[in-house]
């Protein structure tokens, strides 16, 4: 709950300085900057911090944010559909840097489900 102006004396500048953030309706994000977000950014701070598990945060949390937008812009089936190109991006990359190198293995499934998610999702 967002505290009005008046609530404020009540619970303290917290719930003031709350009710000032404004987050993106779905139907506003790009969900294709996002999954690159995702995808670069998840691999980058794993490999520059040496950090697996900050990667996957930052591959999970882009990945929900993209979800949420892909169910409300347009269905199920195409949110399912882009979900697991996501996650099957990710791990593609695996064996695709054995054969090509990490960054460009990371490029190109990036491309893939950052180019899906423009045209099945972004561009309606």
């Amino acid at each position: 709950m967002i505290a009005k102006s008046s609530d404020s004396h009540r619970h303290g500048p917290k719930l003031a300085v709350m009710a000032m953030i404004d987050i993106k309706k779905p139907q506003q994000v790009s969900t294709a900057t996002t999954v690159t977000f995702g995808l670069i950014g998840g691999w980058l701070s794993a490999k520059e911090t040496g950090i697996r598990p900050l990667g996957g945060v930052i591959l999970g949390a882009a990945g929900i944010w993209a979800g949420r937008s892909w169910l409300e812009k347009t269905n199920p089936a195409t949110t399912a559909a882009l979900s697991a190109l996501y996650v099957g991006a990710f791990g593609a990359s695996h064996p695709l840097a054995k054969k090509i190198g990490a960054w460009p293995a990371v490029l190109s499934v990036t491309a893939a489900s950052a180019g899906a998610s423009y045209v099945l999702s972004d561009a309606k």
